[in-house]
């Protein structure tokens, strides 16, 4: 029941990369190249999200595990993201975004990377000139961040208490960048209007 809904999620994200900038195609494997360059004229798609739902029983746990429902969450991101050609998973040194990035990076047969979201304007400089596809796993706060010191627009905050399936796709070409946000997995907020 849910591959229609998939493929339509992938149809309207290719379609909304494309209409925005016609060379996104790159980062979706819809040609042979796929050679990484540092040349400021490729195209870079960065996608970022804050980590799946998370355990909140114990208020004194520092470094809670995802929910059943957030390992549902992070199996839904590695199949929006299948055909992305993703060459790097970032994730910051906890729990509960590295569980969210493993299942995209073992899909793929990479490794999650670390971050330190306390350096975000040196990891955007590191973002702008590596990959041409990659996937940030952030937090509530840090991701925003992280959009915009990329040049993007990180909209709304995002509500740290139940949103978890906002998804930025980051495209850019040299000094311009094109925010387009998504939605993926289960609805966590479909009764609040955007």
């Amino acid at each position: 029941m849910l591959k229609p809904f998939r493929q339509l999620f992938s149809a309207v994200l290719f379609s909304s990369l494309l209409s925005v900038f016609p060379g996104a195609h790159l980062a979706f494997g819809q040609t042979a190249a796929s050679e990484t360059s540092r040349d400021e004229t490729v195209t870079r798609v960065i996608y970022l999200v804050r980590h799946a739902e998370k355990e909140t029983g114990d208020p004194g746990e520092r470094d809670p595990v995802l929910t059943e429902k957030g390992r549902r969450r992070a199996e839904a991101l590695a199949r929006v993201l299948r055909d992305a050609r993703i060459e790097r998973v970032y994730s910051t040194d906890y729990q509960r975004t590295r569980q969210t990035a493993a299942p995209v990076a073992e899909r793929l047969g990479l490794p999650v990377e670390l971050y330190d979201p306390r350096d975000l304007e040196g990891f955007a400089s590191t973002l702008r000139t590596g990959p041409a596809s990659v996937l940030v796993v952030g937090h509530s706060n840090t991701t925003p961040e992280l959009v915009t010191q990329l040049g993007g627009e990180p909209g709304s905050d995002i509500r740290e208490s139940h949103e978890y399936d906002r998804l930025y796709v980051l495209v850019l070409r040299g000094d311009e960048t094109t925010t387009l946000l998504q939605r993926y997995g289960e609805c966590q907020s479909c009764e609040e209007a955007y």
